[in-house]
């Protein structure tokens, strides 16, 4: 049933929504989202943010348009991938996990190989693929 109060109607929406984010927010923290086997990514960085809470690339290639999480900024950063390594419109070759869900083109990244240099945000975790160029 509609609500007839509109301003009640509003805030039941911003209350939903100020639930649901963080339950959407921390679904992809952490491994548990992810495929055990490490795969790779390749495409083209068609967006880039290096900012809170991790740093995440959208890369475009043939099977569509994937978000790519990467670690926090302060283990970015550490690893060397940081402001004016990479820019839009730069081939980017990612190892690491993607979504359990096959409808979801995400993918959690241990490491990024671009402009022939390979950072890896994840030194100490064990990995079964070699970065590529």
């Amino acid at each position: 049933m509609a609500s007839k109060n509109p301003t009640r109607a509003r805030a039941v929406l911003v209350a939903a929504v100020l639930i649901a984010a963080p339950v959407a927010a921390s679904a992809h923290h952490g491994w548990a989202w992810t495929e055990e086997q490490e795969s790779r990514l390749r495409g083209t960085i068609v967006a880039m943010s290096l900012g809170n809470p991790h740093a995440h690339l959208v890369v475009e290639n043939e099977e569509g348009v994937w978000e790519v999480d990467r670690a926090p900024p302060a283990a970015t950063q550490r690893s060397g991938f940081v402001e004016g390594v990479a820019a839009v419109g730069d081939q980017a070759a990612f190892t690491g996990h993607r979504s359990r869900d096959p409808n979801e083109r995400v993918f959690k990244a241990e490491t990024v190989t671009v402009n022939g240099t390979t950072y890896d945000v994840y030194p100490r975790r064990e990995k079964s693929l070699e970065p590529s160029a």
